[in-house]
């Protein structure tokens, strides 16, 4: 059975800017799988077909989904806006699939589709604003370290590029554009324009035309992207626009040009190049050549300058074309004294440098490498974010005085201890050994599990322990599926007695152990106000196989349900699981109140 993962990015949110192949690998597809916000967008192309919709943060969620019914032969559109590999879901489905070893020889088979990404559609909006060098940079903290972004804005700054930000600002996230800003301005010009651009192509779309100075005065969200110019874009007419460089060998407004089209790539028209600027010799060898031939020839210092490049367009061609030629001439490296056969001159300039720059690279490499395992060694381990579940026990409710003391101890006074209605307490701290933390709790007696989207065990206290029989059940139900990944939390209540004081009935699969053998109800709701009790599906199963009826169900929820969905919800939808299915609860019998008001 052969799947097949469609990776699709439809552009910025306008069918008209959605490609062909994007729109066919919508329709052709069997499931799609996006974020709430792109599913809507979208909405008109798939009708009729099986949807999972999201929230943030669910990304690697949606990239499980998509590859578990890839793997059951399903055609599968997992679509982002923008271009899906330009911070959307390419990578992470390929990660996802690694991780699954996945090969090209593998039964599923994948195509990234491509779309016109935020920083094309919204230069576009702008004028045009991305001629020359450009790049991209999420301020998002949230996968990668800020102190990271932090480099990459300087280096981005310093180089002089374009760059578009995104992901600038959120609810949570507010300083970030500030810093951005300040790193900005330490290269800079205040008055360098920016655009900022909200919901290209949608119907909210609004543009702002504004300089680094005044940047922050605008509103700036999630849906905005913010391109700041280089040091030679300027503002016409409300577009902006960065120059290519043409200036520099054309007249813009001449009907003809200085330099006839067999003269524009020659040497002396280019005066800044590499070759004209930095002559083909090692840093440290004396200079040989001619005087100026160990540096850059004026004309080219002055064609390097960022604010006058505008003002070099007749410079370099039209007025001292001459000029241009003799300096670029002079800096030119002397030729060989021997005449040598064309094909042997390189060879001897090879030969030349070698004694020289050989040893100093082989140096330079032998240092870069002990500097990167001094580093390596003095690495602190990167601090990480303990968050688990600890309780005395699957049936024990009672805390010892010395556990208490340990888990004070561990949390210690930045962390934080929270007591939950599920029969442990949740601790959370910042740790650089979170494996030797758990190590302690688990010598101090005390259980520990994962919290988040996993299955968790709700046992009651068994009267203290009194009515024990149910207890070897609920521990190895435990032991068996409890911290287990699942799609969304899963709570699974286990009642001792048919008194259920705990309320396992309430939860999203309840086992009530009753004269010997379970009762099972399913797809409970705790909380809300259509909080309901799970439907009775069965009585008197024997104990020896609710391990086996659990795991059936378990696995079932594991593998089909959405990301994000409730058990409750997963049940109403598929109408089995396991061997039981689900009825509709019927609605309340009306009672009249009779008139004595009894």
């Amino acid at each position: 059975m052969v799947g097949k993962l469609l990776i699709v990015g439809f552009g910025p949110g306008s069918v008209d800017h959605m490609t062909k192949r994007a729109r066919e690998a919508i329709e052709e597809s069997d499931v799609i799988i996006g974020y709430k916000t792109y599913i809507e967008l979208v909405r008109d192309l798939i009708a009729g077909k099986e949807i999972i919709s999201t929230g943030m943060t669910e990304e690697v969620s949606r990239a499980q989904a998509a590859v578990k019914w890839a793997e059951r032969g399903k055609t599968v559109a997992v679509i982002s806006s923008g271009d899906a590999g330009l911070y959307g879901m390419a990578g992470l489905v390929y990660e996802v699939l690694i991780e699954k070893g996945w090969t090209k020889d593998s039964s599923i088979e994948i195509e990234v589709i491509p779309g016109i990404s935020a920083i094309h559609s919204c230069a576009a909006l702008l004028g045009a604003p991305i001629m020359h060098d450009a790049c991209t940079i999420s301020l998002s903290d949230h996968l990668t370290p800020w102190e990271l972004i932090e480099k990459r804005l300087e280096a981005a700054a310093a180089a002089d590029f374009v760059i578009a930000l995104y992901n600038p600002k959120s609810g949570r996230r507010t300083r970030q554009i500030i810093e951005a800003q300040r790193i900005l301005l330490r290269h800079r010009s205040p008055e360098t324009p920016v655009g900022l651009v909200k919901s290209a192509y949608r119907e909210r779309q609004h543009i702002v035309l504004t300089d680094l100075a005044h940047m922050l005065d605008h509103e700036i969200g999630m849906l905005t992207t913010v391109i700041i110019g280089n040091s030679t874009t300027f503002v016409h007419d409300g577009v902006m626009i960065t120059p290519r460089g043409y200036q520099r060998k054309y007249q813009l407004a001449a009907a003809v040009q200085p330099l006839k089209p067999h003269e524009r790539l020659r040497k002396e028209a280019e005066p800044w190049a590499l070759d004209q600027t930095k002559p083909l010799k090692d840093e440290d060898e004396g200079s040989t050549g001619a005087p100026g031939a160990s540096g850059p020839s004026e004309a080219a210092v002055f064609a390097g300058g960022n604010q006058k490049d505008r003002a070099f367009t007749a410079l370099a061609t039209a007025v001292r074309p001459s000029s241009v030629a003799t300096v670029t001439k002079e800096a030119e490296p002397t030729p060989p004294a021997a005449v040598l056969p064309t094909l042997a001159a390189p060879l001897a300039k090879t030969a030349e440098r070698q004694p020289t720059a050989a040893p100093k690279r082989v140096k330079e490499t032998a240092e870069d490498a002990l500097a990167a395992l001094e580093r390596r060694k003095t690495r602190k381990t990167a601090a990480v974010l303990l968050e688990a579940a600890v309780s005395p026990g699957v049936a024990n409710k009672q805390f010892t005085p010395e556990q208490l003391l340990v888990l004070a101890e561990i949390v210690g006074p930045d962390g934080k201890m929270t007591y939950t209605p599920d029969h442990y307490m949740k601790i959370e701290r910042m740790t650089e050994d979170p494996d030797g933390l758990v190590a302690r709790l688990v010598a101090a007696g005390l259980t520990v599990m994962p919290v988040g989207d996993v299955l968790t065990v709700k046992a009651c206290d068994f009267c203290d322990g009194e009515k024990k029989d149910a207890i070897p059940y609920a521990e190895e139900l435990a032991r068996r599926f409890g911290g287990m990944a699942l799609p969304k939390e899963l709570k699974l209540g286990i009642n001792g007695c048919g008194m259920a004081c705990y309320g396992a009935v309430r939860e999203d699969i309840g086992l009530v152990y009753r004269k010997g053998k379970f009762d099972l109800f399913l797809g409970g709701k705790t909380v809300g106000r259509n909080a309901h009790p799970g439907q009775l599906v069965a009585e008197g199963i024997p104990p020896e196989e609710i391990v086996a009826v659990m795991a059936e169900i378990i696995e079932q929820y594991q593998e089909q349900a959405h990301p994000n969905e409730r058990f409750h919800k997963f049940f109403r939808r598929v109408k089995q699981v396991g061997r039981f299915s689900h009825e509709e609860a019927k609605p309340a019998a009306s009672i009249e109140t009779p008139a004595c008001g009894e």
